[in-house]
């Protein structure tokens, strides 16, 4: 019976898909997350005292949240059930409690219940638990792609240490495939494997940080894979049909990237609304940071439209938040949105030059005094040396303006253009130098 048992366990375990079999059994095996799970840090603390009442982390597919709720398992003494939210009721939840507090009772020995997708309980769902946790007969620790402050109730919340996970890096899950070729146990290391590091480097860029579908990708392309001689031969052909994505020929860190980013910075300065999507769709698609595109587009909404449309700069700071909260893929319609409206912007790089004269003034040496009347006089006695004196208030004038120098010399640094705004601005201005000439 017992060799029979073990027979099948070992038949299960190979059945297993190399992303469950890969998964870390301790913390150490961990890749990636070294904000909350290097030595020291409070996670890794908790988990190494066995000292915690709940936990909840949250973050992007594949990033290691269940993972981690085995790593708990397995270093910690207490005893560990797991249940999927989609499929567990109120049933399953008291049924677990009450053989939690009889184990508690009869052998001193804790329970933690892992809780994938926690955000799919609804609260009468959540509600069941709060009382147990509250007397510490259970613990839990949650995993959902959610932001627990909008999905899980207060009181369980309160009652929590909450962890935000984030999306893998290229680095990272280039790690985890490498292991997963040389692990003999749980991996591919009793094979012979042949795959070039290009074919691997265009895993992690396409995984999108999800380290799951990494570990799938490659899966199905060293199982659908003939050998020749005894060696299974990765090509970027497998590669692409294993991640059913054609690979662009775009470099993350070379030609292929700079060039791409530079053709949709020219297009968007160029109002050109359809190449600047076409280019964006290319960066995405090839697996670009999308942080690293909107960072691109804050500075052109600045730099190329400026004071023109000021709105474009708003735009393009929204989209990048909105890009971090929402997260691909849907984050490629926000930045879409943002493109587009850079690149249909009217144009103005007045406020680029502005700053560029200025600081090409200092940087050969004309620094200018700060004149008397413009200094600070907010402190006692200032005015007895001269600070202040015979400052005007604009507020105090017709118009909210009153001729006065503010250089100690006459410099002209920004010359708006006649588009947009900008030649709203151009008008005032026109009118507010004249008058500080007379």
């Amino acid at each position: 019976m017992e060799l029979f048992d073990t027979e099948s366990k070992n038949r299960i375990d190979k059945a297993r898909p190399l992303a469950d079999r890969l998964r870390p059994g301790i913390l150490e095996e961990i890749v990636g997350q070294e904000h909350v799970i290097a030595k020291g840090k409070l996670l890794w603390r908790a988990i190494k005292s066995d000292n915690f009442t709940s936990i909840i982390f949250f973050g992007p597919p594949g990033c290691g949240k269940t993972a981690l709720g085995i790593v708990i398992a397995n270093t910690t003494k207490r005893h560990f059930y797991y249940l999927n939210a989609v499929t567990a009721n109120v049933k399953d939840i008291r049924k677990i409690v009450t053989e939690a507090k009889n184990r508690l009772s009869d052998e001193g020995k804790k329970t933690v219940l892992f809780i994938d997708e926690i955000h799919r309980f609804n609260k009468a769902q959540q509600d069941a638990l709060l009382p147990d946790v509250e007397r510490g007969v259970i613990s839990i620790v949650g995993a959902t792609v959610m932001n627990p402050f909008f999905s899980v109730i207060p009181p369980l919340l309160s009652r929590s240490l909450i962890f935000e996970l984030k999306k893998l890096e290229k680095e990272e899950i280039k790690k985890i495939i490498r292991k997963a070729l040389e692990d003999k146990e749980r991996g591919f290391g009793k094979m012979r494997v042949e795959i070039v590091p290009g074919n691997i480097e265009f895993i992690s860029q396409v995984s999108g940080g999800d380290a799951r579908k990494a570990l799938n990708a490659l899966e199905m392309a060293v199982l659908t894979t003939e050998p020749k001689n005894g060696v299974v031969k990765i090509t970027r052909e497998v590669i692409e049909d294993s991640v059913q994505k054609k690979q662009v020929v775009y470099d993350s860190t070379g030609d292929g990237h700079y060039d791409t980013a530079s053709a949709f910075i020219k297009s968007m300065r160029g109002c050109d609304p359809d190449a600047s999507v076409y280019w964006l769709a290319k960066m995405l698609y090839a697996g670009e940071d999308p942080m690293f595109i909107v960072r691109r587009m804050v500075i052109c909404a600045s730099e190329d439209v400026g004071n023109a449309d000021p709105m474009a700069l708003v735009v393009a700071q929204a989209a990048a938040d909105a890009v971090n909260f929402v997260g691909m893929p849907e984050a490629k319609i926000i930045l879409s949105q943002a493109a587009v409206y850079i690149a249909v912007a009217p144009k103005s790089n007045a406020s680029y030059k502005a700053i560029s004269a200025a600081w090409a003034d200092i940087e050969k040496g004309e620094v200018m005094e700060v004149p008397m009347h413009i200094k600070d006089s907010t402190y006692k006695s200032a005015k007895t040396i001269g600070r202040g004196v015979d400052y005007k208030y604009p507020h105090d004038f017709p118009g909210n303006y009153v001729k006065q120098k503010y250089l100690p010399k006459d410099k002209r640094y920004y010359h708006p253009s006649d588009n947009g705004e900008e030649k709203q601005i151009a008008e005032r201005l026109k009118i507010w130098r004249r008058e500080s000439k007379d």
